[in-house]
Protein backbone atom coordinates (compact mmCIF):
# COMPACT_ATOMS: atom_id res chain seq x y z
CA UNK A 1 0.00 0.00 0.00
CA UNK A 2 1.03 3.77 -0.73
CA UNK A 3 2.25 5.60 2.02
CA UNK A 4 1.16 9.37 2.37
CA UNK A 5 0.97 11.61 4.95
CA UNK A 6 -2.84 12.58 5.86
CA UNK A 7 -3.29 15.34 8.11
CA UNK A 8 -6.47 16.19 9.11
CA UNK A 9 -7.52 19.31 10.13
CA UNK A 10 -9.29 20.24 13.80
CA UNK A 11 -12.63 19.10 12.70
CA UNK A 12 -11.61 15.88 11.97
CA UNK A 13 -14.04 16.06 8.79
CA UNK A 14 -10.90 15.34 5.81
CA UNK A 15 -7.72 16.43 4.56
CA UNK A 16 -6.29 20.05 6.84
CA UNK A 17 -3.45 21.86 6.32
CA UNK A 18 -0.33 20.09 6.80
CA UNK A 19 1.77 20.82 10.21
CA UNK A 20 3.34 23.97 10.41
CA UNK A 21 6.77 21.82 10.95
CA UNK A 22 7.61 18.35 11.23
CA UNK A 23 8.62 19.21 14.99
CA UNK A 24 4.88 20.04 15.91
CA UNK A 25 3.20 17.84 13.95
CA UNK A 26 -0.71 18.15 14.65
CA UNK A 27 -3.49 15.66 12.64
CA UNK A 28 -3.51 11.73 11.73
CA UNK A 29 -0.91 10.24 9.83
CA UNK A 30 0.39 7.48 7.57
CA UNK A 31 3.29 5.84 9.55
CA UNK A 32 6.18 6.46 6.99
CA UNK A 33 9.18 6.45 9.59
CA UNK A 34 10.79 4.89 12.36
CA UNK A 35 10.18 7.41 15.08
CA UNK A 36 6.53 7.41 13.89
CA UNK A 37 6.18 3.74 13.98
CA UNK A 38 7.52 4.00 17.98
CA UNK A 39 4.97 6.47 18.60
CA UNK A 40 1.86 4.21 17.55
CA UNK A 41 3.19 1.33 18.87
CA UNK A 42 3.63 3.58 22.12
CA UNK A 43 0.14 4.50 22.23
CA UNK A 44 -0.90 0.50 21.26
CA UNK A 45 0.74 -0.77 24.49
CA UNK A 46 -0.58 2.04 26.98
CA UNK A 47 -3.87 0.92 25.62
CA UNK A 48 -4.47 -1.94 25.38
CA UNK A 49 -1.26 -3.53 27.41
CA UNK A 50 -1.18 -1.60 29.89
CA UNK A 51 -4.91 -0.24 30.45
CA UNK A 52 -6.59 -3.33 29.77
CA UNK A 53 -4.02 -5.64 30.35
CA UNK A 54 -3.54 -7.46 27.04
CA UNK A 55 -0.97 -9.78 26.56
CA UNK A 56 2.09 -8.46 24.68
CA UNK A 57 2.70 -11.32 22.42
CA UNK A 58 -1.40 -11.04 21.09
CA UNK A 59 -1.27 -7.14 20.59
CA UNK A 60 1.52 -7.36 18.36
CA UNK A 61 1.46 -10.17 15.73
CA UNK A 62 2.60 -10.53 11.72
CA UNK A 63 0.72 -7.27 10.44
CA UNK A 64 3.41 -5.10 12.25
CA UNK A 65 6.54 -6.31 11.22
CA UNK A 66 8.02 -4.39 8.88
CA UNK A 67 6.98 -4.90 4.80
CA UNK A 68 3.86 -6.44 6.42
CA UNK A 69 0.82 -5.73 3.68
CA UNK A 70 -0.69 -3.12 6.76
CA UNK A 71 -0.35 0.54 7.08
CA UNK A 72 -0.02 2.02 10.60
CA UNK A 73 -1.39 5.38 11.13
CA UNK A 74 -0.29 7.79 14.35
CA UNK A 75 -2.19 10.78 15.37
CA UNK A 76 -0.22 13.54 16.90
CA UNK A 77 -1.26 16.67 18.97
CA UNK A 78 1.22 19.55 18.98
CA UNK A 79 4.06 16.61 18.40
CA UNK A 80 2.06 14.62 21.08
CA UNK A 81 1.16 10.93 20.14
CA UNK A 82 -2.26 10.78 20.81
CA UNK A 83 -3.75 8.16 18.77
CA UNK A 84 -3.01 5.04 16.27
CA UNK A 85 -4.65 2.74 14.11
CA UNK A 86 -3.82 -0.60 11.21
CA UNK A 87 -5.32 -0.95 8.21
CA UNK A 88 -5.33 -3.98 6.41
CA UNK A 89 -7.00 -6.37 3.60
CA UNK A 90 -9.63 -8.48 5.37
CA UNK A 91 -8.88 -11.01 2.83
CA UNK A 92 -5.92 -11.74 4.70
CA UNK A 93 -7.89 -12.07 7.77
CA UNK A 94 -8.15 -15.55 8.90
CA UNK A 95 -11.25 -15.18 11.30
CA UNK A 96 -13.37 -14.71 8.04
CA UNK A 97 -14.93 -11.00 8.30
CA UNK A 98 -15.24 -9.28 4.95
CA UNK A 99 -12.82 -11.75 3.78
CA UNK A 100 -13.51 -9.91 -0.07
CA UNK A 101 -10.76 -8.30 -2.08
CA UNK A 102 -12.64 -5.30 -1.34
CA UNK A 103 -12.73 -5.02 2.18
CA UNK A 104 -10.29 -3.38 4.35
CA UNK A 105 -9.80 -4.51 8.06
CA UNK A 106 -9.67 -1.45 10.76
CA UNK A 107 -7.34 -2.78 13.78
CA UNK A 108 -5.87 -1.56 17.16
CA UNK A 109 -7.63 1.46 16.90
CA UNK A 110 -6.58 3.48 20.34
CA UNK A 111 -7.00 6.63 21.69
CA UNK A 112 -4.58 8.00 24.87
CA UNK A 113 -7.34 7.55 27.99
CA UNK A 114 -6.49 11.75 28.87
CA UNK A 115 -7.72 12.64 24.80
CA UNK A 116 -10.59 10.58 24.86
CA UNK A 117 -13.55 12.62 23.94
CA UNK A 118 -11.55 15.16 21.92
CA UNK A 119 -12.38 13.90 18.58
CA UNK A 120 -9.31 11.78 17.72
CA UNK A 121 -11.27 8.78 17.25
CA UNK A 122 -13.28 9.83 14.45
CA UNK A 123 -10.25 11.54 12.92
CA UNK A 124 -8.23 8.48 13.11
CA UNK A 125 -11.01 6.53 11.69
CA UNK A 126 -11.62 9.19 9.22
CA UNK A 127 -8.16 9.09 8.00
CA UNK A 128 -8.26 5.21 7.86
CA UNK A 129 -11.73 5.30 6.05
CA UNK A 130 -10.08 8.07 3.67
CA UNK A 131 -6.82 6.10 2.55
CA UNK A 132 -8.69 2.32 2.51
CA UNK A 133 -11.20 4.02 -0.64
CA UNK A 134 -8.00 6.06 -1.85
CA UNK A 135 -6.62 2.33 -1.95
CA UNK A 136 -9.40 1.28 -3.73
CA UNK A 137 -11.66 -0.67 -0.64
CA UNK A 138 -15.41 -0.32 -1.17
CA UNK A 139 -15.90 -1.74 2.67
CA UNK A 140 -14.16 -1.62 5.55
CA UNK A 141 -14.50 -3.69 8.34
CA UNK A 142 -13.22 -4.00 12.55
CA UNK A 143 -13.84 -6.23 15.55
CA UNK A 144 -14.91 -2.85 18.13
CA UNK A 145 -14.92 -3.81 21.50
CA UNK A 146 -18.71 -3.77 22.79
CA UNK A 147 -18.09 -1.10 25.13
CA UNK A 148 -17.55 1.18 22.40
CA UNK A 149 -19.74 -0.13 19.88
CA UNK A 150 -21.71 3.02 20.01
CA UNK A 151 -18.79 5.24 19.30
CA UNK A 152 -18.73 3.00 15.59
CA UNK A 153 -22.31 3.07 15.57
CA UNK A 154 -22.13 6.95 15.35
CA UNK A 155 -19.87 6.88 12.32
CA UNK A 156 -22.12 4.47 10.64
CA UNK A 157 -20.73 1.17 11.32
CA UNK A 158 -23.42 -1.88 11.22
CA UNK A 159 -22.83 -4.60 13.56
CA UNK A 160 -23.68 -8.38 12.55
CA UNK A 161 -23.11 -11.81 13.97
CA UNK A 162 -22.68 -12.26 17.68
CA UNK A 163 -20.80 -11.25 20.34
CA UNK A 164 -17.42 -13.25 20.91
CA UNK A 165 -13.93 -12.50 22.73
CA UNK A 166 -10.80 -10.90 21.26
CA UNK A 167 -7.89 -11.11 24.24
CA UNK A 168 -10.28 -11.73 26.73
CA UNK A 169 -12.44 -8.89 25.46
CA UNK A 170 -16.20 -8.92 24.28
CA UNK A 171 -15.97 -7.62 20.95
CA UNK A 172 -18.86 -7.21 17.97
CA UNK A 173 -17.99 -7.52 14.73
CA UNK A 174 -19.20 -4.22 12.15
CA UNK A 175 -18.79 -3.18 8.87
CA UNK A 176 -19.48 0.12 6.31
CA UNK A 177 -19.66 0.88 2.67
CA UNK A 178 -16.63 3.47 2.17
CA UNK A 179 -18.86 5.59 -0.75
CA UNK A 180 -16.81 7.11 -3.09
CA UNK A 181 -15.92 10.83 -2.54
CA UNK A 182 -15.77 11.92 -5.83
Amino acid sequence: MASTVTPTDDSGDGPGDPPASADDPTGVFVVETDAQRRDAFSVRRTVFVDEQGVDEAIEYDEYDDPGAEATHFVAYDDGEPVGAARLRPAASDAHGDGGESDTAKAERVAVAAERRDEGWGRRIMRAVEDHARTEGFDRLALHAQTRVRAFYDKLGYEAHGAEFEEAGIPHIAMETALPDDT
